[in-house]
């Protein structure tokens, strides 16, 4: 929805159109994005750099499903 609504909200802004910026949904703003887990699609405790979350990351490492990752002990 952001990617959809990005071209008129620039146009609207530019020109200080800000009543016509209130009709379009709120969720086009790019502030709403919020990044969610790809498995599960939990919004809290996103890993970035996997694109998972913490908990789908956790079964998925401890299963060996993840290259490069393992459980570490000292």
């Amino acid at each position: 929805m952001v990617a959809k609504y990005a071209a008129k909200r620039a146009k609207l802004k530019a020109e200080g159109r800000y009543d016509e910026l209130d009709k379009i949904p709120n969720n086009a703003s790019p502030v709403r994005l919020r990044n969610r887990c790809m498995l599960t699609g939990r919004p809290r405790g996103y890993m970035r750099h996997f694109g998972i979350s913490r908990v789908a990351f956790r079964k998925l490492a401890s299963n060996g499903k993840i290259p490069g990752v393992t459980k570490s002990s000292w």
